[in-house]
């Protein structure tokens, strides 16, 4: 693949006492959806956050854009164009839904047809915009976690379990939302457990086992078949 957006190369991550990743390969191709499966803890999340630099990578490179980043703190990361989602949402529940997105947009002010974007893509972002966002749903504190990330223009987005426990019809409108942000020409990594979700939004899947990438081609040719879905990922995703 010519020119990835990042590419992760022989990347290992020790969480306390545990060898999460254990040389993970992984390139995400620029302007496209990457969906990165597997069951649950193979170390999908602990690959985001060593991509932001939560985590530190014990070993090996992590390439963003031209540039390696494996060292550098998660801030200078935030500032060369990544957006952050996680699965906990990562939101400021005491302050309003207004405040949180001004946070969010760390090099100025919210530019207002980015945010009339953003409000038409979750309405109830501009219905309860002056209100806490403790008082929100869980659905809709998931779309706020997912605006911020999307408050300024970002070179590539990585994006935590957004549909998790969400009702279908929110599951859609963040389905809506996330193929809106690939017109726009982002580059998406996207940690998914609703197949039907990671088949809809997929132009690329990787798919991870015990802290290695086992397989990595197009989630069309993943979707295509049971019997990949079965060997790489048991029936969890079968289920959906």
């Amino acid at each position: 693949m010519s020119d990835p957006i990042l590419s992760l190369q022989g990347v290992h991550t020790d969480i306390a006492q545990y060898h999460i990743l254990q040389g993970v390969d992984l390139d995400v191709p620029r302007g496209q959806v990457t969906m990165l499966l597997g069951r649950n803890g193979v170390g999908k999340t602990t690959t985001l956050r060593t991509i932001i630099g939560h985590w530190q990578a014990k070993s090996g490179a992590i390439t963003f854009d031209g540039a390696e980043i494996t060292g550098i703190p998660t801030p200078a990361r935030a500032r060369a164009g990544i957006g952050f989602v996680p699965e906990d949402m990562g939101i400021f529940t005491d302050l309003t839904v207004e405040e949180n997105m001004v946070l969010a947009a760390a090099s100025g002010p919210l530019d207002k047809a980015r945010l009339d974007w953003i409000f038409a893509a979750f309405p109830p972002l501009k219905t309860f915009w002056r209100s806490e966002a403790g008082n929100l749903s869980g659905g809709q504190k998931q779309m706020l976690s997912i605006a911020r990330a999307m408050a300024e223009e970002r070179k590539l987005y990585l994006i935590d379990e957004p549909t998790k426990g969400l009702a279908p019809a929110i599951v859609s409108t963040m389905a809506g939302a996330l193929r809106d942000l690939k017109k726009q020409g982002a580059s998406v990594l996207l940690v998914e457990q609703n197949f039907s979700v990671a088949k809809a939004l997929g132009d690329t899947a990787a798919v991870m086992d015990d802290g290695r990438i086992v397989w990595t081609g197009e989630m069309a040719e993943l979707s295509a078949s049971a019997e990949l879905q079965e060997r790489l990922m048991g029936l969890s995703m079968e289920a959906h």
